[in-house]
């Protein structure tokens, strides 16, 4: 990582993101692990690809958290700061919808995400896989 990068990195605000994150700390995984940890391994496989990107970073330490706390308040990701809104428009992005088939929530994100979705998304696919071992 190059110094201009770092001190990008260093100005990101993550701390709130990471705080609403928390609230998935214990909470089991489908394969195993905590969704926790799984969020923060997701960001950093942005880091280690090179993404230093604001949205992109403080969405992926909250990528799971409408999908998998019931009854989230989505105010309260709103209300962090002047990038919330376009965090939770990416956050929506890579959301599967209640409903939705698993075919279907994919397709939807190839045919229809931004660049960003797409990349947050294999990002979180890498976590997914290196967690199996």
């Amino acid at each position: 990582m190059n110094t201009q990068d770092m001190l990008v990195l260093k100005g990101i605000y993550l701390a709130p993101y990471m705080q609403l994150a928390t609230a998935l700390i214990g909470k089991e995984r489908h394969a195993g692990g905590n969704m926790f940890r799984h969020q923060i391994d997701t960001m950093g496989t942005l880091i280690d690809y090179g993404y230093i990107d604001s949205v992109l970073l403080k969405a992926a330490v909250i990528h799971d958290v409408l999908e998998d706390i019931p009854d989230f308040n989505r105010n309260q990701i709103l209300e962090i700061d002047s990038e919330s809104g376009q965090v939770y428009d990416l956050v929506m992005e890579v959301t599967k919808l209640e409903g939705q088939s698993k075919p279907d929530y994919l397709k939807r994100i190839i045919q229809k995400g931004s660049h960003k979705a797409k990349v947050l998304k294999c990002a979180d696919r890498i976590s997914n896989m290196i967690s199996l071992g």
